[in-house]
């Protein structure tokens, strides 16, 4: 449990750090408090068990600027180019960002290899999570109380491992809505899934795992 907490902190702290971070846009909205970190941690979804994964993506090796190929990003209007770096937050993860500077809106892709996507909702996360599936993996659309220019979306790939996409207004006017933030970070995530899927060409073409 003592691990959970930390990664629960890390994990949270990071995601408001990271919100901050891409691109050069404006700062969160104004009750949003020095940490990120709200005093009273609100309820956290209390879903039923996710479905099984599909496959493992292992996310060891893997460029996250690989993630989403040029025509991709196109279709995601993102026309900057890719900005591989790592957080300490996220347990030294690999991650990349990207930007839409017509649209002012930023993510950043963050492979996760040291905490499962349980992190997320264990009774010590200060988030809400809500459970969704994308590309037939189990998933969670992450808002981060007194952050409401982000949104956060986990992928569970691998077992102790998860995907994790920020999407989030870098500087529009007018901000877009906290649920438009979320639905671009699952279009994201829907892609970015389907690019690590192909870094597995063990897998068969319906994702499943070869004889």
């Amino acid at each position: 449990m003592a691990s959970s907490r930390t990664g629960v902190a890390r994990l949270t702290a990071a995601v408001a750090a990271a919100a901050g971070l891409v691109g050069c846009g404006a700062p969160q909205s104004a009750d949003s408090s020095a940490t990120g970190t709200p005093a009273t941690p609100p309820p956290t979804s209390s879903a039923q068990p996710p479905p099984p994964r599909p496959a493992e993506l292992s996310l060891h090796d893997v460029d996250p600027c690989s993630l989403l190929d040029d025509g991709q990003r196109a279709q995601l209007g993102f026309d900057r180019r890719p900005i591989a770096d790592s957080d300490a937050g996220f347990g030294d993860a690999a991650t990349c960002s990207h930007r839409n500077t017509t649209a002012k809106i930023g993510t950043r892709l963050a492979l996760i290899t040291t905490e499962s996507i349980g992190v997320w909702t264990g009774d010590t996360a200060q988030v809400e999570a809500e459970p969704q599936v994308i590309g037939g993996f189990p998933s969670l659309v992450i808002k981060t109380p007194g952050l409401d220019l982000s949104c956060n979306v986990a992928v569970d790939v691998a077992e102790g491992q998860h995907l994790d996409v920020l999407y989030r207004d870098d500087g529009g006017r007018p901000a877009p809505p906290l649920d438009q933030l979320c639905a671009g970070a699952q279009r994201v995530a829907e892609e970015a899934v389907a690019g690590l899927s192909a870094a597995h060409p063990e897998l068969g073409p319906d994702g499943a795992t070869g004889p």
